[in-house]
């Protein structure tokens, strides 16, 4: 099978919701939190997440931009196990409420009640720098 691109990992990961978002903290130690990227995945390998301003990991994203973020998809019906997608990568915070508008789905008003109005409302910006799948004996990394 032909090594994946950066638009197969893209149109993957738009059916995979949720990720686990690895941050370092203040002390060093990684941290991670699930993260849910509402399936809106740029095939230039941007991934976006709303988040609250002023959380640990606004915190350490300020403090180091670097993360990594793991996606899962669950086997198949047929007991294929799904594809592992790890993305390391820079994470940048946007307060630009025409980005916030310009991202927003309907289902994120479950967390964020008063929609892009939301006090304290923070986009997170994830720019792929290396992209590493396993999707049954076929592995590989894509640096982007």
């Amino acid at each position: 099978m032909p090594e994946l691109q950066m638009s197969d990992i893209a149109a993957k990961l738009k059916k995979i919701d949720f990720c686990m978002m690895s941050t370092k903290g203040s002390a060093e130690e990684i941290s991670n939190r699930p993260m849910s990227n509402n399936g809106d995945v740029e095939y230039d390998g941007d991934s976006w997440f709303f988040s609250y301003d002023g959380t640990r990991k606004i915190a350490d994203i300020e403090r180091d931009p670097g993360v990594t973020l793991a996606f899962t998809e669950p086997p198949s019906l047929l007991g294929k196990p799904g594809i592992f997608i790890s993305i390391e990568g820079e994470a940048s915070l946007v307060r630009e409420k025409s980005e916030f508008e310009r991202h927003w789905m309907k289902d994120l008003n479950r967390w964020f009640p008063d929609g892009i109005d939301t006090p304290g409302l923070i986009l997170v910006k994830v720019h792929a720098e290396r992209v590493h799948y396993w999707d049954g004996e076929d592995n590989g990394t894509i640096a982007v």
